[in-house]
């Protein structure tokens, strides 16, 4: 239910296009070894593409990261593009497009670009590739990053919230792409739910499109329609339809990625919003300062990717979330992020 970037690969030139030529035609990524890297030089702009899945308008996923992207283009030492809506089929192309326009730092939002680049990287061995999606394989090239955004935790995390607002004990999630992290959050949501209150009930529904708003409002409706009284989404566009079907049928709601209070301030308990934003900047000012690590996951803690919100300043919006609910709730948060409560097991 639950928080920056160009500079040059320093390995010495003979030994890494000699490896590179090797892995591109066996279409093996280079072994997970951290590059070497060196700060950019002095006036030296640094080129950022972020590549979305989704419109900049979605009012969460690629709309928050690209907020982080137009923050970078105010910086002069940042060049930035974008392209947004990118469909599966055309990743390998539009990526390799910014890569032989110079592009530093190539930032890849979503599950659909994982694979992907594990082929390109290697093809460009000066370039730096970000994912915003878990590691793929044990072993990535040098000069790529993935994340593990901590989703299940905060899936957990909105499953309890959920449960704990909830009169009815049944609580509902909508899901977008049929993939296995929304797979994975709609599990852990479910896990958070039940084993928050006694007798409570998860139910969830993984529409199989991030894009869709009516899909999200059938969804909400169905399971509100099998006793669901809270609704939980994770899925952007679809996820817009999920909060209007609750509304229109009574139920509560708690929104993701980006605070939603405005879309059903009577309805709307809070949040769980992604700082997907501050997530490009660190990642292009890591290009730029010569610390970006290749070859690995980077792996926040919950409250470092995420945080609650409902409008001014609030965490919650205490006309839906009574004080009381949120105070059992807060140490549940605080154990999710302490790494305390553990919930990977979960998954299994």
């Amino acid at each position: 239910m639950m928080w920056g970037k160009t500079v040059r690969n320093l390995w010495k030139v003979g030994l890494w296009l000699a490896l590179v030529g090797v892995l591109a035609a066996c279409a093996v990524p280079a072994p997970a070894a951290p590059a070497a890297e060196a700060p950019a030089g002095e006036g030296e702009v640094v080129k950022v593409a972020l590549l979305l899945p989704g419109p900049v308008t979605d009012g969460g996923w690629s709309q928050l990261a690209y907020a982080g992207l137009e923050a970078l283009s105010a910086d002069p030492g940042f060049e930035t593009a974008y392209a947004e809506s990118v469909s599966q089929a055309n990743i390998p192309s539009v990526t390799r497009g910014y890569a032989d326009d110079g592009f530093d730092l190539i930032i890849g939002h979503g599950f659909e670009f994982g694979s992907a680049f594990l082929e390109i990287a290697p093809e460009y061995p000066e370039i730096h590739f970000f994912a915003t999606t878990f590691q793929p394989q044990p072993e990535i090239p040098a000069n790529t990053q993935y994340v593990d955004a901590a989703y299940f935790p905060a899936a957990y995390a909105a499953g309890a919230l959920a449960a704990l607002l909830s009169e009815s004990k049944v609580v509902g999630f909508v899901g977008g792409g049929d993939n296995p992290t929304q797979q994975g959050m709609m599990k852990l949501f479910i896990a958070g739910a039940e084993q928050t209150v006694e007798g409570a009930k998860g139910l969830g529904v993984v529409t199989g499109d991030y894009n869709d708003a009516a899909k999200g409002r059938e969804a909400a409706t169905t399971m509100i329609g099998n006793g669901a009284d809270v609704i939980w989404h994770a899925a952007d566009v679809t996820g817009l339809g999920a909060i209007e079907g609750a509304v229109a049928s009574g139920a509560q709601v708690l929104g993701a990625y980006s605070d939603q209070i405005s879309l059903a301030p009577d309805n709307l308990g809070a949040s769980l919003v992604m700082d997907l934003a501050q997530m490009v900047q660190t990642k292009a000012q890591e290009v730029r300062d010569g610390s970006f690590a290749g070859g690995i996951e980077w792996r926040p803690s919950v409250d470092e990717m995420w945080h609650w919100a409902a409008g001014d300043g609030n965490s919650y919006n205490s006309a839906v979330i009574s004080e009381e609910i949120w105070a059992q709730f807060v140490p549940i948060w605080d154990e999710l992020s302490s790494g305390r409560l553990d919930v990977s097991a979960l998954l299994q």
